[in-house]
């Protein structure tokens, strides 16, 4: 019994030194197993989680991949349980909201990076490919995003029946079109840019810019179809027709 409590009270010193820790110098002072850990305490705030964290840092790679994975994957992981798993979802799908509100009404040209921080967070370790698009007024201020389509893209299963539909829905005068590569690659592929020339062609018809195209994989910053000067082809492209 004494044995047990004595675990106990060191564990609870443990956690205590890891929320001062934060308190003092920010998260910049955790590492990746200690931000874990200290997620997984809010669902079993008694339990001694280090090795728990280590197991699913160890299992998915990354702190990214443990957030986004779901809680079933979780609870494959010895240790974690029901109220594990749902501390861990939670934090991550508040994380996501936060990020989303955090773009209203923001122009977007002046925004890039809270732009990329959002589309990352929400894309980039998704298993499946998803289409998402960012809505704009006249003055590009961001209205809305919203995911449309999910699974394996190409210009056969994006409509642009529906990708209309919801930039009227929405008001927009311009959208932005994003969507992932789960290999991880920032590479646009031929499928890529013949989705973007049919969707360009589709918003011209409704008197809409489409201002980029942008590929979210494993890097820190998406790749630009403008940036890269691929829509000014494409533009050209789609005159030519």
């Amino acid at each position: 019994m004494d044995s047990r409590r004595n675990q106990q009270d060191t564990g609870k010193g443990h956690r205590q030194r890891l929320r001062e820790k934060f308190a003092v110098r920010g998260i910049d002072a955790l590492n990746d197993d200690e931000v874990l850990e200290l997620l997984l305490t809010l669902g079993t705030p008694r339990r001694n989680c280090k090795d728990t964290a280590r197991s699913l840092l160890e299992k998915f790679g990354s702190l990214a991949a443990v957030l986004e994975a779901t809680p079933f994957e979780l609870r494959t992981v010895s240790g974690v349980g029901p109220q594990n798993s749902f501390a861990v979802h939670f934090i991550q799908s508040v994380a996501r909201r936060y990020l989303h509100q955090r773009l209203r009404n923001k122009n977007y040209l002046r925004s890039s990076r809270e732009v990329a921080d959002y589309l990352i967070h929400s894309m980039r370790d998704i298993k499946k490919e998803v289409f998402q698009v960012i809505f704009l007024d006249a003055s590009f201020a961001i209205l809305n995003t919203e995911i449309l389509f999910e699974g394996t893209l190409s210009v056969n299963t994006v409509y642009p029946r529906e990708f209309i539909k919801t930039i009227l829905d929405n008001h927009a005068a311009a959208v932005v079109i994003a969507h992932n590569h789960p290999s991880g690659s920032l590479t646009p592929s031929s499928a890529d840019r013949s989705l973007t020339r049919k969707l360009l062609l589709a918003c011209s018809f409704i008197d809409v810019q489409l201002l980029d195209h942008l590929i979210i994989g494993s890097g820190q910053q998406p790749y630009s179809f403008a940036d890269h000067g691929l829509m000014d082809e494409i533009r050209q492209e789609c005159r030519l027709l």
